[in-house]
């Protein structure tokens, strides 16, 4: 059955779309979509799902609204879910009335599914609730473009005086008209005010003035839309209850260069902190160039090791699958177990193993000292990348253990397109092959120019190797590690590490 879905997109943050809005994004066969704050959200659309932009911005229409109108009539196709995608709510100015009202003269069935609208999650984010107990009991939204009093709709008498709260979307390019109707109409010219452009997003900024000061104010900070302006008491609140753009990364720029695979946690938690995530997975995890020929003659004597070490999340992952693949029980497995880093810890964790050897710093030097007793006549079997630091192995043959070292995985270049990183405060780097495969597509000078950040120190000394003194380096190595490390510019000193 034929169907048109009008969804809202909500006002920028990406996490601010809904559930539902979500659920009908991911099975929907033609997107067509304005142009969104955070087009990030096209990233939840199947690949095979077609992608029409009809978006509008000042002066600049790509298409005008009697052919979006037409144009989902045209689409509407049976068995194709067609979802008309529109940045905020789609009843909020959004012109969604129009549009259901095209469909319901052709007897197209549609149905809404309402965003959260810039009007009340804009001013949230700014620290201002467009209600407040005692401050304001009211509040109205108004279009900013209707500032022809011979043909506008808005009552300003009624406003000015009766509305505690007023929210005008698209007013900027307005905001002298508007001030000044406010003051003609009764407002107190000191009334405070608030405008927020680029609202819920990265860049959000915010100017607090008064009804009177606001024309003259927007002009001298030279803002510019898209923005909202707030007039009304609750404004005075956002001292107390600015939580967004206090956030400890908030306005920066950084670069993951993580397996894409991987990338999401780092990526999560940054922006948890105000940073805007440039997501540029530098390598990918890939089968070794031996096909899995060391590993899978490893796995067919796993029972003759006496001490398994893994010295990442991707060996444990690689090794399991492998070993999943193979049918082999786990219960084939007598050794004690190492793990280089918490992360890797818990991975075996998933696989319902505990590790016996953790070290306290997590690189290879640590494991070798703690493991320094353990080791003479013992069998061993490291399963790790194909390119790997030999210092593992070959200290643990001179404390007269039996080493055998079996590639899982191996790591290639990962970039498919050139991004431009102009204008990036950060670039994160969780390896060494993170840093080589960087170099080689976009050489070293961007690092002059950029602060690094390097998960410990074998990663900052290949960032040396390029001559690239790392900004801070991590002094737990992991990722909370590494974001503590930007978030104080915290380093830890080479000489440590001799």
């Amino acid at each position: 059955m034929k169907k048109i879905y009008l969804v809202g997109a909500g006002p920028g943050d990406a996490g601010l779309l809904t559930v539902k809005a979500l659920e009908i994004l991911m099975r929907a066969d033609v997107v067509i979509y304005d142009r969104l704050a955070d087009e990030s959200i096209l990233e939840y659309i199947k690949p095979s799902a077609e992608k029409i932009f009809v978006g509008k911005s000042a002066g600049n229409h790509s298409m005008p609204q009697s052919d979006i109108n037409q144009l989902l009539i045209d689409r509407a196709v049976d068995n194709k879910i067609i979802v008309r995608l529109k940045g905020g709510d789609p009843f909020v100015f959004g012109r969604g009335g129009e549009e259901a009202l095209a469909l319901a003269e052709k007897n197209i069935p549609f149905e809404i599914i309402s965003g959260v609208t810039s009007a009340i999650a804009v001013p949230a984010y700014a620290g201002i609730p467009v209600t407040h107990r005692g401050i304001a009991t009211s509040f109205a939204v108004i279009t900013g473009h209707e500032m022809d009093d011979e043909r506008s709709n808005i009552r300003w008498e009624k406003l000015s005086t009766a509305v505690d709260t007023l929210i005008f979307l698209m007013g900027v390019a307005n905001i002298g008209r508007i001030t000044q109707r406010l003051i003609d109409n009764g407002r107190d010219p000191n009334t405070p005010a608030a405008v927020i452009r680029c609202g819920t997003r990265i860049n959000q900024r915010t100017l607090i003035t008064t009804v009177e000061s606001a024309a003259v104010d927007v002009e001298r900070e030279g803002i510019t839309p898209p923005a909202i302006f707030i007039v009304g008491n609750v404004v005075q609140l956002r001292d107390r209850l600015n939580w967004f753009e206090t956030r400890p990364l908030f306005g920066k720029k950084i670069v993951v260069t993580r397996a894409r695979a991987q990338a999401s946690e780092l990526t999560r938690k940054l922006s948890d902190l105000g940073a805007e995530c440039i997501e540029l997975p530098t390598i990918k995890i890939v089968e070794p160039t031996d096909n899995y020929a060391s590993l899978d003659q490893a796995l067919d004597k796993i029972a003759s090791f006496d001490i398994i070490i893994f010295t990442s999340i991707n060996g444990v992952e690689k090794f399991f699958e492998r070993f999943i693949e193979k049918r082999l029980d786990v219960r084939s497995i007598g050794a004690k177990l190492a793990a280089i880093g918490s992360s890797t810890e818990r991975a075996l964790k998933l696989h319902g193993l505990i590790a016996d050897y953790v070290p306290g710093e997590f690189r290879a030097e640590a494991l070798i000292k703690l493991l320094s007793s353990k080791v003479d006549g013992k069998k061993i079997l490291i399963a790790r990348a194909e390119e790997a630091r030999s210092i593992l192995p070959l200290e643990l043959r001179k404390l007269g253990a039996e080493v055998e070292v079996a590639a899982a995985y191996r790591t290639v270049s990962a970039v498919e397109k050139k991004i431009d990183l102009d204008g990036a405060d950060w670039i994160t780097f969780t390896s060494s092959s993170t840093v080589k495969n960087f170099v080689a597509d976009f050489g070293a000078e961007i690092l002059s120019k950029t602060k690094t950040a390097a998960i410990g120190p074998i990663t900052a000394d290949t960032l040396r190797s390029f001559g690239i003194e790392p900004t801070v380096v991590a002094e737990k190595f992991t990722i909370d590690g590494l974001i503590d490390a930007i978030v104080n510019k915290r380093s830890i000193a080479h000489e440590q590490y001799g």
